[in-house]
């Protein structure tokens, strides 16, 4: 297990689809990256779709599950946090990006909590859709897109 700190820590606020969250701890495992899963959880962390999406690459991850969603962010640095959401406009590409910041992503079904995004309008992204009718993209195709644009920023040697 790498005990370098994380270059970047990828939340999954209530995921509800086991798949996903494999795919996403599977890309944590390949960059280093922590993986904090916060508040309830649409599945058991024993699912085994949850551990084939993540095929033998568990070991490999650094993962927490944070129950509580409103302690967990009250814990957070104010400027260490970026929400991706289907709601704001400005683009990923945008982001300032720190080492050791958290990237917020929403449960597959409904996004980020309204509360969150209102409370934190200035730290709001989105990967814009070339197409009108659609509205987001799957969440581990999501998170792989914003963590490794920002790994460009935070770790330029590895690009």
């Amino acid at each position: 297990m790498n005990l370098n700190p994380p270059p970047l820590n990828i939340v999954l606020v209530e995921p509800q689809i086991p798949p996903n969250t494999g795919n996403v701890a599977r890309l944590c495992a390949a960059t280093g990256c922590r993986l904090i899963l916060v508040g309830s959880l649409g599945f058991e962390l024993s699912d085994r779709t949850l551990k084939r999406a993540g095929l033998d690459y568990w070991e490999y991850v650094r993962w927490e599950h944070q129950p509580d969603t409103q302690r967990f962010f009250a814990g957070l640095p104010p400027d260490s946090f970026h929400l991706l959401t289907t709601k704001a406009t400005t683009p990923y590409t945008r982001m300032n990006v720190s080492p050791g910041d958290y990237l917020v992503f929403g449960k597959e079904t409904a996004g980020l909590p309204a509360q969150l995004l209102e409370e934190n309008p200035q730290k709001c992204y989105t990967i814009p859709m070339m197409q009108s009718g659609v509205r987001s993209l799957n969440l581990s195709s999501s998170v792989a897109i914003v963590t490794y644009n920002a790994l460009r920023i935070v770790t330029p040697e590895h690009f």
